[in-house]
């Protein structure tokens, strides 16, 4: 425990972001709403996030390496903040849209300084113990942070003012806690055609996944407030969506490590495929009929991405876990710019429950590659199968956070 101590403020700071990035996706599609923005305009909003999102990603390592590590967390945590405040001083989707853009770039800045600092500090012994905690800092915060806004309500001054201030109190423990200055990480050599030559199967996957999960991360509360949720059932819904998906995702890697692992991404996506029809034609405007069964579509519809992953690096050479997660993340990123935009327009024309038969055509697609990937290609050998691994979407340097023993710390050369 004493080696992961000096860690502690770097652990609560991702804490106090992490929440505050989750709440503040909800409460922009709930506050938008309100304000009587279209679906599509919310969607659009969604698809500036993760373009900012993916630039930041690219653009952060550079950042690092010419003001260091206290600096870039500074200069990002107060754009972040501020871009909160305008938010609610002005009532504009161009600029909610051009706010999201900027939000997207810090936050992946953010993270990115944060996982680089945490895999810095953290010796190989205690790499899975950092990275469970950092994964129960990620869902604790994610779905706690949104209850927030039941307590002040989505309108109004005092939500967006907290949102700042969480974002804003995440410097006191990293400008307090850690007088280190670490080396920047180096800049991840992406190789998008050797990574998609290696498990094209895998880059799919997680083009399918960013589509969908972006989809259902924007707009899931515009689903439930159109159905005529309460504000807490809305929370609720996005909340448990999220849990379930944590909660069922290490028994589903469990069995992964042990079968095919196609065989149980097929099934789940055959799971999530079925939950997303139920919730559009069954699920009605029911609360607790949606609560259990979106619950059962986030166990489904979230591991999809680090079993994607996972089938990837069963395909790899050894060392090569760090370029095939940083390049994976991306292929996730790219169809999380299309997805909330698609989504919401099909909703703009056949209503909310259109979210999920959009999710339903996407899984369709998935399952047809799948089924495709296992008729051309044998399955890897159990003896050579990598360990399922959970991984999060937050920043490129995951991949180096993550590695396992043997796996190289840096970008495999090409």
């Amino acid at each position: 425990m004493s080696s992961i101590r000096p860690l502690i403020p770097l652990l609560i700071a991702a804490g106090i972001l992490l929440g505050g990035n989750g709440l503040q996706g909800t409460l922009i599609a709930l506050r938008g709403a309100q304000e009587g923005f279209s679906a599509s305009d919310i969607g659009l909003m969604g698809t500036f996030y993760f373009a900012g999102f993916l630039l930041g990603c690219l653009a952060v390592t550079r950042i690092l390496k010419a003001v260091g590590h206290v600096r870039t967390f500074s200069a990002l945590a107060a754009t972040a903040s501020a871009g909160t405040l305008l938010l609610v001083l002005v009532i504009d989707p161009v600029m909610w849209c051009a706010v999201r853009f900027a939000g997207g770039f810090c936050f992946a800045g953010l993270f990115t300084v944060m996982e680089a600092w945490l895999n810095s500090g953290v010796e190989n012994k205690d790499r899975a113990r950092v990275l469970a905690i950092y994964r129960m800092v990620d869902i604790g915060s994610v779905t706690g942070a949104q209850f927030l806004i039941p307590i002040f309500g989505p309108g109004g001054f005092a939500i967006f003012a907290i949102m700042s201030m969480m974002i804003t109190l995440s410097l006191v423990p990293v400008s307090l806690g850690d007088r280190s200055n670490p080396t920047p990480p180096e800049d991840v050599k992406l190789d998008l055609a050797r990574v998609w030559r290696i498990s094209p199967l895998g880059c799919f996957g997680c083009i399918c996944v960013g589509v969908t999960n972006s989809a259902f991360r924007t707009l899931s509360p515009v689903y439930a407030e159109q159905i005529g949720m309460s504000v807490a059932d809305v929370v609720t819904f996005v909340s448990v969506g999220i849990f379930g998906g944590a909660l069922i995702q290490y028994p589903v890697g469990y069995l992964s490590d042990r079968w095919d692992r196609r065989a149980v991404l097929l099934a789940t996506t055959c799971g999530a495929l079925l939950a997303a029809l139920a919730l559009a034609f069954i699920a009605g405007s029911n609360p607790t009929l949606n609560l259990i069964i979106v619950f059962i579509f986030g166990s489904f519809a979230m591991p999809l991405y680090s079993l994607s992953a996972a089938h990837s690096n069963d395909r790899a050479d050894k060392g090569e876990f760090v370029l095939i997660n940083a390049a994976l993340m991306l292929f996730y990123s790219f169809g999380a710019i299309g997805g909330p935009f698609a989504a919401s327009t099909v909703m703009q024309y056949f209503g909310p429950g259109a979210l999920f038969v959009f999710s339903a055509v996407v899984y369709a697609i998935l399952i047809a590659v799948i089924l495709y990937r296992m008729q051309v290609r044998g399955s890897v050998p159990a003896g050579k199968r990598s360990r399922f691994t959970a991984l999060l979407r937050t920043s490129t340097v995951f991949a180096r956070l993550a590695r396992r023993n043997g796996d190289s710390d840096g970008s495999t050369d090409t």
